[in-house]
C-alpha cells in the first residue's frame, strides 16, 4: 500500500474510532494478525482434505505418513504462535490504547473553553469518559479486529477456492454471505438513530439520579418526594423499556442475516449433490465444501452480531471524536506584561444563541485599586469576570493585562496571576487544611494557617473535632455556607496571586465576617487589581472605582463619592437597599 494511501487510513481511523496514531496503527496490526490466525485454523481442513484425498486415491502410502504428522505439529505450532500474536495485538494494544485515550480526553477537556461545558453536563461528560471509552474498548478489542480478520480470511479462502475448484461449488457456498452482511447494513441508519434517542433517555435518567442525591434536603422540605420519585421511576423504566425495544430491533436484522447463512448449507448441499451426481465433481470436493460451510458459517453468525454492535458503537466514536476535535484555547506559555492593570477596551461578547450578552464594554481595573462591577442581574457582571480570566474569549475587542493582550496567553499561565473565589464554592471530601492547600502546591502548614486566619476561618476551625486535620465531607456537607466561603477565601489568600477575582465572594456571609473579610482584603490588595462582583452596595462602599453594567453596556463608572452626587443608579440601588435592610416584619 503506498505511504499516501496508509496515512489516509490511519488518519481516517483515528477520527472514526477515536484512536492515537499508534492507536489506528496497532488496529491495523491487530485486524491483519486476526486474519492471519483465522487462515491458519482453515489449516487442518487443508491437511484433512489431502489426506481423505490420499486414501481414497491410492491408499496411504507410509512415506505420505511423517508428512502428515510434521504437518499436524507445523499447524498446531503455528496456531499456538499466531493465537499469541493475536492476543497482544488485539488485547494489550487495546488496553494500552485505552489508558491513552481516557488520558488524552482528560487533558482536551482541560484545556477546553469553559463555553463548552455550558453546553455539556456532567452526566454527559462522564458518559464520555466511562461509558463511551469502555464501549470503544470492546469494539477495538473484540469486534472490530474480527470482523475485518474474518472478511480478510473467508474473501482469501473464497478466491482461492475459485481458481483451484469448481466455482460452482464456491457460488454456492459463499453467495449468502454478502446477503447477510448486506441485510445488517440496512439497518444502520435505523440503529444509530434508535442508540441516540438510547443515549438521550439513559442521560435523561442519569441527570434525575444525580438531580435528586444533590436536592435530597429541598425535596424532603417540601414534601416533593413521592412526586419526584415516580417521575424519575419513569425516566428508568424508559430506559430499561426503549433498550428492550433496540435489541429486539436489532435481533430481527441480525437473526434475519444468519438464516440466510443457514440457506447457504442447503444449497450447497443441493449444488453440490446436483454436480456430483452428474459426475461434474468428485464425492471429495463435495465431502470438502460441505466440511467448509460447516466450519465457516458459525464463526460468521458471531461477525454479523460483532457488524451490528460496530455500526451501534459508531455513535460513541462520534460522541468522543467531538471532545477530542474540538477547538482548545491555546497561547504563549510566556507573559510578556508591564504590571496588571486589566483594561477592556469595546469588548463585545454573545453566547451560541446569539444573544449579546456585553455590547462595546471599556473599563479600566487597576494595579493597586479595588474595582466594583455592579448593576441588575444579567447585566453581564459575571461575564466580564469570566473574560478577564480567559474562561471565554471575546467576540470582539480587546481585554489586556497590564498590556498584554490575554487572548494570546495560554490560559494556564494567565490563571497562574489569578486568585478567584467564585460565588459557589467546590470543596473536596478531605481535612480543612489540604482543602485550603489547594491554592498553592506545597504550602506548609504554617502558610495554610495565616490564610485561614486571614480569611476568618480560624474562628470555626479551632471548635472543630480535629482542627484543621477535620474532614468537612463531600463540598463540605459539614459546614455552614459562610464557613465553606471562607475556606474558599482563604485559597485566594494563600495562592497571593497578583490579580484577585471575586464573584459575590461575602455572600454568605454575616455584617461582622463581611466586615473582616474586607479588612483582610485591605491588607492583601496592595499592589494588586482587584475585581469584585457584588450587590451588597455596602460591600463595595470603599471601592475606588465602580463600573455599574446595565442590558450589557457601561450606564456608569466612578468613585462611590461621584456617583452619589448626583441621581445614578449607583445611589438609587443604595438607597433601594438601604430601605431594605431597615424593614421589618
Amino acid at each position: 500500500m503506498p505511504c499516501g494511501m496508509a496515512q489516509k487510513m490511519i488518519e481516517k481511523l483515528q477520527h472514526k474510532y477515536a484512536l492515537s496514531r499508534q492507536g489506528a496503527v496497532d488496529m491495523v496490526k491487530a485486524c491483519i494478525s486476526v486474519a492471519i490466525t483465522d487462515i491458519v485454523l482453515m489449516m487442518p481442513a487443508g491437511i484433512l482434505y489431502m489426506l481423505i484425498k490420499d486414501l481414497l486415491e491410492d491408499g496411504l502410502d507410509k512415506e505420505r505418513i511423517p508428512f502428515y504428522a510434521i504437518s499436524s505439529v507445523a499447524v498446531i505450532i503455528l496456531m499456538a504462535i499466531t493465537n499469541y500474536i493475536q492476543y497482544n495485538a488485539t488485547f494489550l494494544t487495546t488496553y494500552k490504547e485505552s489508558g491513552v485515550r481516557r488520558t488524552t480526553i482528560a487533558e482536551k477537556l482541560r484545556k477546553l473553553p469553559l463555553s463548552y461545558f455550558g453546553k455539556k453536563n456532567i452526566a454527559d461528560l462522564t458518559t464520555n469518559i466511562m461509558g463511551d471509552c469502555a464501549m470503544i474498548e470492546t469494539a477495538s478489542s473484540h469486534w472490530i479486529p474480527e470482523l475485518i480478520g474474518a472478511i480478510a480470511s473467508v474473501s482469501l479462502v473464497g478466491v482461492s477456492m475459485f481458481i483451484f475448484f469448481d466455482w460452482r461449488m464456491v457460488l454456492a457456498s459463499f453467495w449468502v454471505i454478502p446477503v447477510a452482511f448486506l441485510i445488517v447494513v440496512t439497518c444502520s441508519g435505523a440503529e444509530k438513530r434508535a442508540v441516540r434517542k438510547n443515549q438521550a433517555i439513559k442521560l435523561a435518567m442519569s441527570d434525575g439520579i444525580q438531580e435528586c442525591l444533590e436536592s435530597i434536603r429541598d425535596l424532603r422540605a417540601n414534601n416533593a418526594e413521592n412526586s419526584y420519585m415516580e417521575e424519575l421511576d419513569g425516566k428508568i423504566k424508559k430506559v430499561e423499556k426503549f433498550a428492550l425495544f433496540t435489541e429486539l430491533k436489532m435481533a430481527v436484522y441480525v437473526n434475519s442475516a444468519a438464516i440466510i447463512l443457514k440457506i447457504g448449507i442447503g444449497t450447497t448441499a443441493v449444488v453440490g449433490g446436483t454436480l456430483f451426481t452428474k459426475g461434474e465433481i468428485s464425492l471429495l470436493t463435495f465431502f470438502m465444501f460441505l466440511m467448509l460451510v460447516s466450519r465457516l458459517y458459525s464463526p460468521m453468525e458471531i461477525t454479523l452480531q460483532n457488524f451490528a454492535a460496530i455500526i451501534a458503537t459508531g455513535i460513541q466514536c462520534e460522541r468522543l471524536d467531538e471532545v477530542l476535535s474540538h477547538e482548545t484555547q491555546s497561547g504563549s506559555e510566556k507573559l510578556d506584561n508591564n504590571g496588571y492593570d486589566i483594561v477592556f477596551d469595546s469588548v463585545g461578547f454573545k453566547y451560541d444563541d446569539n444573544t449579546d450578552v456585553l455590547k462595546n464594554v471599556s473599563f479600566t481595573a487597576k494595579q493597586g485599586e479595588v474595582t466594583a462591577l455592579i448593576g441588575p442581574s444579567g447585566g453581564g457582571k459575571t461575564t466580564i469576570s469570566r473574560l478577564a480570566a480567559r474562561f471565554w474569549d471575546a467576540d470582539s475587542g480587546k481585554i489586556t493585562l497590564g498590556g498584554a493582550d490575554i487572548s494570546k496567553i495560554d490560559p494556564e499561565t494567565l490563571l497562574s496571576k489569578y486568585s478567584i473565589v467564585f460565588q459557589d464554592v467546590t470543596l473536596f471530601n478531605n481535612s480543612v487544611m489540604e482543602n485550603i492547600r489547594i491554592g498553592k502546591k506545597g504550602a506548609s502548614d504554617a502558610e495554610v494557617m495565616e490564610a485561614a486566619r486571614l480569611a476568618n476561618c480560624d474562628e470555626f476551625v479551632n471548635l472543630l473535632p480535629d482542627k484543621y486535620n477535620t474532614n468537612i465531607g463531600e463540598n463540605g456537607s459539614e459546614l455552614s455556607g459562610g464557613e465553606r466561603q471562607r475556606i474558599s477565601i482563604a485559597r485566594a489568600f494563600l495562592k497571593d496571586a497578583p490579580v484577585i477575582l471575586l464573584d459575590e465572594a461575602t455572600a454568605s456571609l454575616d455584617a461582622e465576617n463581611e466586615t473582616a473579610i474586607q479588612e483582610a482584603l485591605s491588607r492583601l490588595i496592595k499592589n494588586k487589581t482587584v475585581l469584585i462582583i457584588a450587590h451588597r452596595m455596602r460591600t463595595i462602599a470603599n471601592a475606588d472605582n465602580i463600573v455599574v453594567l446595565k442590558d450589557g453596556v457601561v450606564a456608569e463608572q466612578g468613585s462611590p463619592e461621584f456617583l452619589s452626587g448626583y441621581d445614578s443608579i449607583y445611589s438609587r440601588m443604595t438607597a433601594r437597599q438601604l430601605i431594605s435592610q431597615n424593614w421589618k416584619m
